[in-house]
């Protein structure tokens, strides 16, 4: 892939049901075991294999399916951001600001949350996913934020040592944050808005 043949732009139009046909599934192979007893603001813990493999979907735990996301919150101040690759969506990443509604926000106006981040499975690690969370940094410098805050789980490996190379800081360890997934541990990144 050329970097230069990467678009990534913000939608004029919100529709959740065309940027949902970037699936967001993965394949969950092992966990991260997080050092608890470690001060220091990096992520530190070791990727413990687990014993049954299987893929996990967040689209299909109820009610987090893009489509079901107007339905639930107001989302006229979201930003969608789209990334295109030769005329084809090949990712894209969902930004809040603004919402008194949503609770990853804390309350606070200079904090927005990468609600969402996904790119085609064939072209994960291709830079696209480091390209979206530049430009949705941009959006949120833009509405006066001086934070950008996301939300993964231990069983998202991925995930986590792709937010740790984008900058973010593992600040937030709740093991019992999801009831109905007692074996999921809630892990919250923040990255500071130079």
């Amino acid at each position: 892939m050329k970097r230069e043949e990467l678009q990534v732009r913000e939608e004029s139009e919100i529709d959740f049901a065309d940027y949902a046909t970037i699936p967001i599934s993965f394949r969950v192979a092992s966990r991260l075991h997080l050092d608890t007893s470690s001060t220091a603001p990096l992520l530190t813990g070791s990727e413990v294999p687990i014993e049954h493999p299987y893929r996990k979907d967040y689209d299909a735990h109820p009610g987090s399916h893009p489509v079901s996301w107007p339905q639930r919150f107001d989302t006229s101040q979201w930003g969608v951001l789209s990334a295109w690759l030769g005329g084809r969506r090949v990712g894209g990443a969902v930004m809040v600001y603004g919402s008194k509604a949503i609770d990853m926000l804390e309350g606070r106006d200079d904090l927005a949350v990468l609600w969402d981040i996904r790119v085609i499975e064939e072209l994960r690690g291709h830079g696209i996913g480091s390209e979206l969370v530049a430009v949705g940094e941009a959006w949120a410098r833009d509405r006066g934020c001086r934070e950008l805050k996301v939300e993964t789980q231990d069983i998202n490996v991925a995930a986590c040592l792709f937010y740790h190379r984008q900058g973010f800081v593992l600040r937030g360890i709740n093991p019992s944050a999801y009831p109905d997934l007692p074996q999921e541990t809630q892990l919250l990144f923040y990255k500071e808005l130079l």
